[in-house]
């Protein structure tokens, strides 16, 4: 977990244009990390200061951000290693807006704006990886003068569009207030152990080789560290460290009518021990390998509609696609969005039992890391702990910059991959009940209302590989799941049987208020979500589910033949 020291937060509420960076901070010249955030945050005040284009605005607002990651990996496959790589890069972000707090050039009409393209030039947005603080500034500097010209034609077109609009009291500003942030994170040490996994994935790798049910298998192990500088006009000056460590096994198999089978794990931690490794390691990669074989063996399901229980790694995803992403603040103000729950804030949107939570400042849940947790956020706003449904009522959004109806400063959920512009979006996405039933009490649960609703079943959901959701106005409002283990509960006996080649969908708000109970077992689903700003790591934390209905269909059919000869490691 990184250490949350805030060498200072700085007070204010209604920061200016003109504000200079806080006296309080000062680059250590000691430290190249703070060499960089010092030349980045000039090239930025000269920006402020000096960039105009004839008689036209100048900019208000300029912030700036470069994310370094370098990424160590060791892959396996066949009891050999195909990967053995060190990679560094760096990201450069840099936002200009023109206008005011009030109306800029932001917005999702002036998004798909490309009126520069005839110029054909772009600048890139690598930033240097060894020390350049010239270098930097001059990186900064080509992407600030082509931000600022397509902000500036941006807002002109924005402020022409107004003569046609009715003045709307109710609309949004464009940028939230919010007081400038610094911190200074020290140096964190993430070793990676090479030759201990080149002996663990070889080893084990070559085990799974030597399943002839299993075609195909790899394993792979990395550590990502990441080093954020971000600064801004306002005085926000950060420097933000993390590691996260990953393992990842997957493997693949045919059922005999040819359906491809594919299983796999992941498991993330804040530190290299909190990997698997020998003994435990193997027994996954057992239970993982049974699966498969079993699925080879398992009967096809037909299309089904019906009670349900969801184990938590499932009823995470269906939280995080039917609800998560629909509190996002930006999507409030897209045009183009569904607006799934805008204009319900104070109404009934889930079960009464239900309290959904979005907290980045939590970093684990016992001995298990949460990959959401941060800081400070990619636009430099402390992270927070957000309510955003209380016993079933709607309280909040997932909040950036971006002001939405009604909610006017951030909350700390502007996120990004490295060299995109951050939106809000979720980290620690946790379900909480006030109706919580035994495991046993769930499945009779499950069993009893298969009976009421005449079913000769009911179903178990309990791994999935993960989900997608749309959320768009032009197309209907549905998610869906991809499930790797389901198993039919029979309503006489309950008895189990292990089914394969179905997915779950949906419409959200219909799915979301059929959940009748919730289990005591709340574990962690960590992973990485794609949404507007790429691919940022999350978490869920939820309990098991009981939901009276929902609905699976037939998988895209994909089959074909398993390979014609024997592995050559098969003796």
């Amino acid at each position: 977990m990184l250490p949350l020291l805030i060498a200072l937060l700085a007070a204010g509420t209604t920061p200016s244009a003109s504000s200079s960076p806080p006296a309080a901070w000062k680059a250590d010249p000691a430290d190249s990390r703070q060499r960089m955030l010092g030349a980045l945050a000039d090239e930025l005040e000269r920006s402020l200061r000096e960039l105009k284009l004839r008689d036209h605005e100048s900019p208000y607002f300029v912030s700036g951000a470069v994310r370094g990651v370098e990424t160590e990996e060791i892959a396996s496959k066949y009891g050999a290693i195909f990967v053995d790589a060190l990679k560094r890069e760096r990201h450069l972000q840099v936002d200009v807006r023109v206008g005011s707090y009030e109306l800029d050039n932001t917005g999702n009409a002036e998004m798909f704006d490309f009126d520069g393209a005839e110029s054909g030039y772009a600048p890139g947005r690598e930033a240097p990886i060894d020390e350049g603080t010239q270098a930097l500034r001059t990186a900064a500097w080509l992407l600030a003068d082509e931000s600022y010209k397509h902000a500036l034609s941006a807002y002109l077109k924005k402020k022409g569009k107004e003569i046609y609009r009715p003045d709307d009291p109710e609309r949004p500003a464009s940028l939230s207030r919010e007081p400038a942030s610094v911190k200074i994170a020290p140096p964190q040490s993430a070793p990676f152990d090479r030759v201990l996994w080149k002996t663990e994935l070889g080893r084990e790798s070559a085990r799974l080789s030597a399943i002839p049910e299993l075609f195909d298998a790899q394993l792979r192990a990395s550590v990502d560290r990441t080093e954020r500088l971000i600064a801004n006009t306002e005085g926000t000056r950060i420097v933000s460290v993390q590691a996260i460590y990953a393992l990842h096994a997957q493997a693949w198999a045919r059922a005999p009518d040819g359906m491809l089978l594919e299983d796999s794990r992941d498991w993330y931690g804040f530190s290299e021990e909190q990997l698997p490794r020998g003994a435990k390691l193997a027994a996954e990669l057992d239970i993982l390998a049974g699966e498969l074989i079993s699925l080879r063996k398992a009967p096809v399901l037909d299309p089904y509609t019906g009670p349900a229980l969801l184990a938590p790694e499932a009823a995470g995803v269906l939280f995080h696609e039917a609800v998560g992403h629909r509190l996002e603040g930006e999507r409030q103000n897209d045009d183009h969005d569904g607006h799934t729950f805008k204009g319900q804030v104070g109404k009934l949107i889930l079960p009464p039992f239900i309290t959904v939570i979005d907290d980045a400042t939590r970093g684990s849940v016992g001995t298990t890391s949460l990959n959401g947790y941060f800081d400070f956020d990619d636009q430099g706003v402390p992270a927070q702990r957000t309510v955003l449904v209380k016993s079933g009522v709607l309280q909040n959004f997932l909040m950036s910059r971006a002001p939405v109806q009604g909610f006017t400063r951030s909350n700390g959920h502007g996120r990004s991959a490295a060299g995109r512009d951050p939106v809000a979006r979720m980290s620690n996405l946790i379900v909480e009940s006030s109706k919580v039933l035994t495991r046993a009490e769930l499945k009779a649960a499950l069993i009893a209302e298969a009976k009421r609703q005449g079913k000769p079943y009911g179903l178990l959901i309990r791994d999935v590989s993960g989900g997608n959701t749309d959320t768009s106005g032009y197309g209907y409002q549905a998610f869906k799941g991809q499930p790797r283990l389901v198993y039919r509960v029979d309503a006489a006996t309950g008895a189990e049987e292990l089914v394969r080649g179905v997915e779950v969908v949906g419409t959200p708000l219909s799915s979301i208020n059929k959940i009748a109970a919730t289990g005591d077992d709340t574990q962690v689903f960590d992973g990485y979500c794609g949404a507007e700003s790429g691919y940022v790591p999350v978490s869920t934390v939820a309990p098991t589910i009981l939901i009276n209905e929902i609905e699976l269909q037939r998988t895209r059919k994909d089959t074909g033949r398993p390979p014609v000869l024997r592995s050559p490691l098969l003796k």
